[in-house]
């Protein structure tokens, strides 16, 4: 049933883009309190501060992985759809309506091809401003995977 439903958000491209929205929340408040609240140069962790740079570099990972991951597999499922819709196409070329149809797959397929862009330049930045306020204290694992 989750399968499915998880399926069933890639084809609402608006929904998908508005879930993402919430999940890159935390890269926003991240910057937004490095930004705003602690010159990079005068910060000076306490214990506790530093449990919280672990436990909220544990969070950022598991984050960027499971948006990565529903993206990707959004990105598998549209595409799969539109090489159904071009097979479709080739035995029935003048069906406009599945013309309409394989176009409006192939402009979600491109958008959703382009929040993974997005989302590579938001983990980026969030690891950036971490490792520029927090770099003498607590290293982050490499998050390119």
């Amino acid at each position: 049933m989750a399968e499915a439903e998880d399926k069933s958000i890639c084809y609402d491209i608006l929904q998908f883009q508005e879930t993402l929205k919430r999940m890159r929340m935390l890269d926003d408040k991240i910057i937004y309190t490095f930004n705003t609240s602690m010159p990079a140069l005068m910060y000076t962790p306490s214990k506790s501060s530093s449990t919280n740079q672990l436990l909220a570099n544990i969070y950022m990972l598991s984050n960027y992985s499971s948006r990565e991951q529903k993206i990707k597999q959004c990105i598998d499922v549209l595409a799969s759809e539109v090489r159904s819709l071009k097979l479709e196409k080739d035995s029935r070329p003048d069906n406009i309506q599945l013309l309409k149809h394989l176009r409006r797959e192939q402009t979600s397929l491109r958008l959703l091809q382009t929040e993974l862009g997005v989302e590579e330049v938001i983990k980026e930045r969030t690891m950036k401003v971490f490792h520029e306020h927090c770099r003498n204290y607590y290293k982050l694992p490499d998050a390119s995977s």
